[in-house]
């Protein structure tokens, strides 16, 4: 089962510490450093709500076992 999350909640956090643009990252309990369709729909979902009060998403990032994989680096975002 994923986890619940809020884009509401992200964006009234964003909100509160002003920022102009936020980075997501992620561990995936399996230990694998690899970006699913779940992390895409997730990334997508906060980007939408995060625009609509003018914050950019520079990165999501996926940790795993000793490795990371990048959204941006991968020209996902």
């Amino acid at each position: 089962m994923a986890p619940v999350f809020y884009p509401r909640e992200v964006v009234k956090q964003a909100l509160t510490h002003n920022a102009a643009a936020v980075i997501f990252a992620h561990n995936h309990p399996s230990g694998i450093a690899e970006l699913s369709q779940a992390d895409h729909n997730i990334t997508q979902r906060l980007k939408s709500a995060l625009e609509l009060v003018d914050i950019r998403v520079l990165d999501h990032i996926v940790v795993g076992d000793g490795e990371t994989v990048s959204f941006a680096e991968t020209g996902r975002l």
